[in-house]
C-alpha cells in the first residue's frame, strides 16, 4: 500500500510519546435495527430495537498517559439498559515497545472482540463470538503489550481480568477470573495487498453454574445463586457456552488497488475457536468449536456487499451429561454508506440447522442504521 498500515500501527505503539498532543475528544454512535425474527444466539430483538450505541470521551492525561471513558446503551428484553463499558488509563511513554493499560476495556483476543459491534461489517457478530464471548467481551483488568522492532508488524499481549463479565453466575471461581495471551503478525505483500494472522488463548478460571444441577444433588454456588442461563436465549452479557480453556485463530487478507481502499476493497476474514472442559463432568471428547468465514467487497465509495457463513458444534451441558448441539448460519448483506458517519445495512440471515438451540430462524431480515457523531475509535485491520 502507499503507506504500510502495519508500519503505522507499530509506530503508533512504539513512538506514541512523540505524537502531537491533542486535547480531549468526544463522540457518540447510534445503532438501531429492525429485525423480522430473532436468531438463535442472536443479540438483536425482534422488531425495532436499539443496538450497541455508545458515547465516548478520550484524551491525554499529561505526557505519559491517555484515558478513555465509554458508556453504552442497548435493548434487552424490551428495556434499554445502560452501562459503563470503558474506563481505562493507558501508558504512552514506556520504553522498548511496551504499553500497559488498566481499568475496564474489551479484550484483544480474536479479530473482532476489541472492535465495537456497531463498526462490524454485519448486523450480528459471528456465532463464535455470540456463543463463547457474549458477543463483545469487556471486563475489569490490566493489559501489557509488546510491539517487536521488526520490519513487519508483530505484537504480543497478555491480559488479566476479573472475569465476571464473561461468566456471571459461577459454580466455582478463583481470582483473577480470566487470563489471556495473544499474538498478531502482519505485513504488506505489495501496494495493493496486506495480511494479518492472529492467535489467542483464554484461561477461564470461573466455572459456569451447571444447568439442572439441583436435579443432581449439587451444593449451592460458591458465589452467586441461580443457574446458568439456558442456551439459545438472548443474553445481555456472558458466554452462552463456556469452558476452562479457549484457543482462537484468525486470518485476514485485504486487497485495494494501489492501496486506495476508499473506492474499492476486498476483505476476506476467517476465524476458528475451540473451547475445552465445559464443566467438571467433561472429558477430552467434550468441547465446543466454531468457524466463521466472511467476504466483504467495497465496489464503490458508498456501497458494500458481504457474505458470511458460520457453523457451531457444541457439547451442551445438562448437569452431569452432555447433548450434541449444532447450529449453522448464513448471511448476505448490502450496505450503503453515503458519508463516513452513516451506514444503512440490509441483511438476510438463514439458520438451516439447529440442534439444542432455541429460536432457530429459517429466514430473518434485518435493516440496520448506524450514525456517528464526533470522535470514534480507530479502525482495526
Amino acid at each position: 500500500m502507499k503507506k504500510s498500515v502495519f508500519a503505522a500501527m507499530a509506530a503508533s505503539t512504539i513512538l506514541g510519546a512523540h505524537a502531537q498532543e491533542k486535547g480531549w475528544e468526544f463522540g457518540a454512535v447510534l445503532d438501531a435495527a429492525y429485525t423480522t425474527r430473532s436468531l438463535a444466539l442472536g443479540q438483536r430483538e425482534q422488531g425495532l430495537a436499539l443496538g450497541h450505541s455508545d458515547a465516548i470521551a478520550r484524551g491525554p492525561l499529561g505526557r505519559h498517559f491517555s484515558a478513555q471513558l465509554g458508556a453504552a446503551a442497548h435493548q434487552h428484553d424490551g428495556k434499554v439498559e445502560f452501562e459503563m463499558e470503558e474506563a481505562w488509563v493507558q501508558t504512552r511513554t514506556l520504553p522498548a515497545g511496551f504499553q500497559a493499560r488498566a481499568g475496564r476495556f474489551a479484550s484483544q483476543i480474536g479479530y473482532l472482540n476489541e472492535q465495537h459491534p456497531h463498526a462490524d461489517d454485519f448486523v450480528e457478530r459471528p456465532l463464535l463470538y455470540r456463543a463463547f464471548l457474549g458477543g463483545h467481551w469487556f471486563d475489569d483488568g490490566v493489559r501489557l503489550n509488546w510491539t517487536a522492532p521488526t520490519p513487519f508488524y508483530l505484537t504480543f499481549g497478555t491480559e488479566v481480568f476479573r472475569g465476571r463479565q464473561l461468566i456471571e453466575e459461577a459454580a466455582t471461581a478463583r481470582s483473577p477470573g480470566a487470563v489471556t495471551l495473544s499474538m498478531k503478525v502482519g505485513n504488506d505483500i505489495n501496494r495493493s495487498q496486506s495480511w494479518q494472522l492472529g492467535a489467542s488463548y483464554l484461561h477461564n478460571r470461573r466455572e459456569a453454574a451447571i444447568e439442572d444441577e439441583a436435579d443432581h444433588g449439587e451444593e449451592g454456588h460458591a458465589e452467586e445463586g441461580g443457574h446458568e442461563h439456558g442456551h439459545g436465549h438472548t443474553h445481555a452479557h456472558g458466554a452462552a457456552l463456556s469452558g476452562k480453556k479457549m484457543w482462537l485463530l484468525d486470518a485476514a487478507w485485504k486487497w485495494a488497488p494501489d492501496g486506495n481502499n476508499r473506492q474499492q476493497q476486498l476483505k476476506l476474514v476467517g476465524e476458528y475457536a475451540r473451547v475445552t472442559k465445559p464443566n467438571r463432568y467433561a472429558d477430552n471428547s467434550d468441547y465446543h468449536d466454531a468457524l466463521s468465514l466472511s467476504a466483504v467487497w467495497r465496489f464503490s465509495q458508498e456501497w458494500e456487499l458481504g457474505a458470511r457463513t458460520d457453523w457451531l458444534r457444541a457439547r451442551v451441558p445438562h448437569g452431569d451429561h452432555f447433548h450434541n448441539g449444532r447450529l449453522r448460519e448464513h448471511a448476505l448483506m448490502v450496505a450503503w454508506k453515503p458519508t463516513h458517519s452513516q451506514a444503512l445495512r440490509l441483511q438476510f440471515t438463514a439458520q438451516p440447522r439447529a440442534e439444542e438451540f432455541e429460536n432457530r430462524s429459517s429466514r430473518t431480515v434485518q435493516l440496520q442504521y448506524v450514525l456517528s457523531f464526533g470522535a470514534h475509535g480507530a479502525h482495526s485491520f
